[in-house]
């Protein structure tokens, strides 16, 4: 569980935030005690679950970037790392696959590891290591050209 998960059960519990169910409960009780003489007007009603949706969505929304801002960071991060995953190979078989990370995309709210053509869902994911970069192998010597031997001396003409 996450601290924002823990933190927001344990305002719940304590009863400092309100939630939809205590706004339901305050809004049955309200119409159940006002004067019949006076009823509420519609237009009251209406303007108060209006301003109740607005906040809930603003809320809900702050709360979805905010996760959203934090798991981006910590998956841009496996960008140009190996990962390995349990998936179903080419002939259609379970086996553990593995693969360098090229993007990370995100499509209806799942996250997704692109490694070459695949798409790995990020929770399927069983490993992350670093990519070991390419040493390049010592190049052969090659074999010297032969040198063109100086002429010998007492041969040599004037």
């Amino acid at each position: 569980m996450t601290n924002t998960a823990s933190t927001k059960k344990a305002k719940e519990k304590d009863g400092s935030i309100l939630g939809k169910d205590d706004f339901l409960k305050i809004m049955i009780a309200q119409l159940r005690n006002q004067d019949p003489m006076q009823p509420m007007q519609d237009k009251e009603f209406i303007a108060q679950m209006a301003q109740f949706t607005s906040v809930e969505q603003l809320s809900n929304m702050a709360a979805e970037m905010k996760l959203l801002r934090s798991s981006l960071g910590f998956t841009s991060s496996l960008i140009d790392k190996n990962i390995s995953w349990i998936g179903l190979n080419d002939k259609g078989e379970t086996s553990t696959m593995s693969g360098k990370v090229e993007s990370i995309i995100i499509r209806d709210g799942v996250q997704y590891a692109v490694v070459g053509k695949r798409e790995v869902v990020l929770e399927d994911v069983l490993s992350i290591e670093n990519v070991k970069p390419d040493v390049p192998k010592p190049e052969e010597p090659k074999p010297e050209e032969p040198k063109p031997e100086p002429p010998a001396p007492g041969n040599q003409t004037p």
